[in-house]
């Protein structure tokens, strides 16, 4: 898949909830790391490494957050990485902004960022 592929790929398996679909996007020693992670498990420093620990973040978060979906608003591909902007909904938080920036090798993401306030 070309990085934009990759990009609409993990919006669709994320709104649907579906854990192994989003996991078949990325290698399987990817790094993730997000302020969300930092905040609930800070002795992480916020970064993610490998499939495991990703099914186990998403598991956790979707059994928490059972309304949770994003809603793209813009994403930019080029070379190896995609950045994805999207609107964070949550049960029960205001919108939040959100962007997301993924490095592809080989069609899996093997590194992704999150940012937001």
């Amino acid at each position: 898949m070309t990085p934009a592929e990759v990009g609409h790929a993990w919006i669709d398996a994320f709104n649907a909830h579906d854990v192994e679909r989003l996991l078949s996007l990325y290698a399987d020693d990817c790094t993730h790391t997000s302020p969300k992670i930092r905040a609930l498990h800070p002795e992480t420093g916020g970064k993610l490494v490998g499939k495991p620990a990703l099914r186990t973040w998403w598991t956790d978060a979707i059994k928490r957050l059972p309304g949770l979906r994003y809603e793209l608003t813009a994403l930019t591909a080029n070379g190896e990485r995609v950045v994805l902007e999207y609107t964070r909904h949550a049960p029960n938080d205001a919108p939040m902004p959100v962007a997301e920036a993924f490095d592809v090798k080989q069609g899996r993401i093997v590194a992704s960022r999150v940012f937001h306030g």
